[in-house]
């Protein structure tokens, strides 16, 4: 457990619970990050085997998904800034 004091979970007029995050972005970072693994562990694996080609298509693929987590998390600060911290989810 954590020692920060927890705040109570704040809510929208339409009493839809508020978060940081939009459920767009958190799916982008969470695929992406799944993505990144893979590329980078299949990478390994195909390097290890003298697959030159198939190390270079995964090298891309974790590029493509780092870039894209990255973005995400922008568009989360962004929206974090112009929101006053929270959107409303769902």
């Amino acid at each position: 457990m954590t020692s920060e004091p927890q705040r109570p979970e704040q809510t929208s007029r339409t009493g839809k619970t508020m978060v940081p995050a939009t459920p767009r972005d958190v799916v982008h970072i969470r695929l992406g990050s799944f993505a990144m693994i893979a590329a980078i562990a299949i990478g390994v694996l195909s390097f290890a085997a003298g697959l030159g080609w198939i190390t270079a298509v995964m090298a891309v693929l974790a590029v493509v998904a780092a870039v894209d987590m990255g973005l995400a998390v922008r568009r989360q600060n962004q929206n974090r800034a112009q929101r006053g911290g929270m959107t409303e989810a769902g």
